[in-house]
C-alpha cells in the first residue's frame, strides 16, 4: 500500500500462497474449492488447553473404543415406555494411540516449488528442513499443532496478512441456522489461529443483505477487520446494499460490479466507490488479469484489487487413470493444478505501481 494500490491474492493451497507473496501481494484471501469461488478452508483442530490440576477432559471417541451401554426404545414402544440396554459389541482391535505432532512445515520463500513439500515422500516431508543456503524468510518455527489445517500452515509460512473465507459451501448465500452455526465456529477457529481478517456474505432471499445475520457474525468476528465478499454481486439494488454494509461496519467489499467481471462491471464499481466516500473500501475483483488491470485501476479509482493470478501446471502424477475424475463433468482436469503464478502477480504488481 506504499506504493499507492494493494493487491490481494486469492488462494486454495500453501504453494500459492507463497507464491502470492513473492510475487508482492500485499494481502492473501485463503480460501478452499476456488472452483465454486471460494469456501472455508481447513483450519485443524485447536490446541489443548494445558493441564492446571483441575478434573481431566474426557477423551474423545476414536471409533474403535468400547462404549458403554446405550438406552434403545423397544420396538413400538413409547418415550414413557420402559428402555432396555444394548451393550455394544468390544473391540476387535486394541484402540489405537494418538498420532505424534508434526513438525513445522519448510516452504523458504527463495526455493523453487518442484522441491515444495508436496512433491517430497512422506518420510521426506516429516523431516526436511530447510536448506542453510536459502535466503528466504521460509516458514516460522513456531509448531503446528497436532493436526493443523490449511490456515496454520500458510500462517507458517507467509508475513502479509492472511484474511478466511467463511462460507461453509457453494451455492447461493442464503443460510439455514445450522449452517450459521458451521460458519460461527469456523470463525472462531480463524482467530484461534492466527487469521487477520475474514470475509463472509449473506443474502435474504429477496436479494438484500441480511442484517440480522450479518450483525451476528460481526460480532464473532471481532476486533478483526471484515471484507463483504462477492455476493453483493446477487444483490437486488447495489447501491441500498452498499449503504447496509456501511451502517453494519464492513471495512470492505468485494465486488464485480454485479457483472461477470470487474471490466464489464466497471461503471459500477467507479459509481460505488464515489458513493462510499472512504466509508468502505470498494475493492474491484472478478476476472482481473494483466490485459485490463489498469483500465479497471484507472476507470474505478479504487486502491486496493483483488485476484487470483494463476496459471495450470502439470501434476507430478506418474500413473494416471482417465476414466476417473473427482467432480462434476465440469471441473478442472484431473491432472492439472492451478496455482498463484509468481510472474503474474509480479506483472499486475508493476502495472499498479506505473500507474502512478
Amino acid at each position: 500500500m506504499d506504493d499507492g494500490f494493494l493487491m490481494e491474492v486469492c488462494v486454495d493451497s500453501v504453494e500459492s500462497a507463497v507464491n502470492a507473496e513473492r510475487g508482492g501481494a500485499g494481502r492473501i484471501e485463503l480460501c478452499a474449492g476456488l472452483v465454486e469461488g471460494g469456501t472455508t478452508p481447513s483450519m485443524g483442530e485447536p490446541l489443548p488447553a494445558p493441564a492446571r490440576g483441575g478434573p481431566r477432559s474426557p477423551r474423545p471417541y476414536r471409533g474403535n473404543e468400547y462404549s458403554p451401554p446405550r438406552a434403545v426404545p423397544l420396538p413400538g414402544s413409547r418415550r414413557s415406555s420402559p428402555l432396555r440396554h444394548i451393550p455394544r459389541r468390544p473391540p476387535l482391535i486394541s484402540p489405537l494411540p494418538h498420532p505424534p505432532a508434526l513438525p513445522s512445515l519448510p516452504c523458504p520463500a527463495s526455493m523453487a516449488f518442484p522441491m515444495c513439500p508436496r512433491h517430497l515422500s512422506t518420510q521426506s516431508r516429516l523431516t526436511a528442513s530447510p536448506p542453510a543456503s536459502s535466503g528466504g524468510a521460509g516458514c516460522r518455527a513456531a509448531p503446528l499443532p497436532a493436526r493443523p489445517g490449511l490456515l496454520q500452515v500458510v500462517k507458517q509460512c507467509v508475513r502479509v496478512p492472511v484474511f478466511v473465507m467463511i462460507r461453509p459451501r457453494g451455492g447461493d448465500f442464503l443460510y439455514s441456522d445450522r449452517e450459521v452455526e458451521v460458519m460461527k465456529a469456523d470463525i472462531r477457529l480463524a482467530k484461534l489461529h492466527g487469521a487477520d481478517g475474514l470475509v463472509f456474505g449473506a443474502l435474504t432471499e429477496d436479494g438484500r443483505i441480511d442484517t440480522e445475520l450479518c450483525t451476528a457474525l460481526l460480532a464473532v468476528c471481532r476486533p478483526l477487520p471484515v471484507t463483504f465478499h462477492r455476493a453483493f454481486d446477487m444483490v437486488h439494488d447495489p447501491l441500498v446494499a452498499l449503504e447496509t454494509l456501511i451502517s453494519l461496519g464492513f471495512e470492505r467489499v468485494l465486488t464485480s460490479g454485479c457483472d461477470s467481471s470487474a471490466l464489464e462491471g466497471l461503471s459500477l464499481i467507479k459509481r460505488l466507490a464515489e458513493q462510499a466516500k472512504g466509508r468502505i473500501v470498494v475493492v474491484p475483483g472478478g476476472g482481473i488479469t494483466e490485459r485490463n488491470l489498469q483500465r479497471i485501476l484507472e476507470g474505478s479509482t479504487a486502491s486496493e484489487f483483488h485476484c487470483s493470478a494463476r496459471s495450470a501446471r502439470d501434476s507430478g502424477m506418474k500413473f494416471r487413470n482417465p476414466n476417473v475424475a473427482m467432480g462434476a463433468s465440469f471441473s478442472a482436469p484431473e491432472y492439472s493444478i492451478k496455482v498463484a503464478d509468481v510472474a503474474k502477480v509480479r506483472t499486475l504488481n508493476a502495472i499498479a505501481k506505473n500507474i502512478l
